[in-house]
């Protein structure tokens, strides 16, 4: 009888002058790993070398892929990316580990939709470093939405006691308060029920709705728009027989633990959802890209440029998002059985 397939990760290194490189190979250093997961390394095994002698790291092996979804069962399997010798000075950014950065990327997206993988988890990149005519986006989740054809989707931080939706992700805060509007709120919270039931496994969803304003504009005196565009929309999901509430205002909220009656939270814009959840859980906390038909995660830090091939970079928040990752890909198959 033969042994059922591990699901095939995908996990590009990121920015190589950053810790993406460190937090890879310390997570995947533990064997046990191999016993859930086939990891598959999209970026260079020059690379590895580097960092394993830069990091004296002994405890890692891997292959190098021949032909393109030829895995070796319990093995690291790494894809070479390019063919260059790419110079690799950790902490310093530069175009040419930016351009690395998109190589490997490009090639692990097209073995995501081509099903050569069966999800993929994010290293690092420098927004800076990696912005090119080809890749002309804010991030990964904007690049993987328009590479899926996907219009509506979320941007999620998730960790084992907390998930936090953003209605608007990497724009300035003068835009915010145009961008938010019903329709906007009618989209985003549509994504996170639908993920939370097929993601998460969650029968009847309860989400929070934070403010947009301090104290949720206290009744219009701080501003209109929690009043005029965000507490209609509760209503409406409530009328639906949704398990919504809201809006919240954000400081109390978090600072009073309400977010653990929740499932989810909505939060307007960038900072009001992402500093409370690092706070709360940012060695453990993982993004993930609610509404995309492929299943993407990445760690909730960035580059560490500061600490990069010091080997200080915590490998934490990296293993959650293998982790998550392969949690998804098995909720989902167990949504389809049902």
């Amino acid at each position: 009888m033969s042994q059922p397939q591990k699901p095939r990760i995908g996990i590009t290194l990121g920015d190589l002058n950053g810790v993406g490189p460190e937090v890879v190979m310390k997570a995947l250093q533990d064997n046990r790993m191999l016993n859930l997961i086939t990891p598959v390394v999209y970026g260079s095994t020059r690379a590895l070398s580097f960092y394993k002698k830069q990091l004296n790291i002994e405890e890692f092996s891997y292959g190098q892929i021949k032909a393109r979804g030829q895995y070796i069962p319990k093995t690291i399997n790494v894809v070479n990316c390019w063919e260059d010798v790419i110079e690799i000075n950790p902490g310093k950014p530069t175009k040419e580990t930016g351009k690395a950065a998109w190589l490997a990327l490009k090639q692990a997206t097209l073995d995501l939709k081509e099903n050569l993988i069966d999800a993929l988890v994010t290293a690092p990149i420098d927004k800076n470093t990696i912005a090119s005519d080809e890749f002309p986006y804010r991030g990964h989740t904007e690049y993987l939405a328009n590479t899926f054809n996907t219009k509506d989707f979320v941007m999620m931080m998730v960790s084992e006691k907390l998930r936090v939706g953003l209605a608007t992700e990497h724009i300035a805060v003068k835009d915010i308060t145009g961008t938010i509007t019903q329709e906007l709120l009618n989209k985003k919270l549509t994504v996170m029920e639908q993920s939370l039931r097929k993601d998460f496994g969650i029968t009847k969803p309860k989400i929070a709705v934070l403010g947009l304003n301090p104290h949720a504009g206290d009744g219009g005196v701080i501003g209109t728009e929690d009043d005029q565009v965000i507490k209609p929309v509760i209503q409406e999901w409530k009328n639906k027989g949704k398990v919504i509430a809201g809006p919240f205002p954000a400081d109390g909220f978090f600072a009073s633990g309400n977010y653990a009656r929740f499932d989810a939270t909505l939060a307007m814009y960038h900072d009001q959802g992402l500093i409370p959840f690092k706070l709360l859980a940012f060695e453990t906390g993982v993004n993930f890209t609610a509404g995309l038909s492929a299943v993407r995660t990445s760690p909730d830090h960035g580059t560490g440029y500061s600490i990069a091939g010091k080997n200080m970079a915590q490998e934490g928040s990296l293993r959650q998002a293998i982790y998550a990752a392969l949690d998804i890909v098995q909720a989902r198959s167990e949504s389809l059985k049902s």
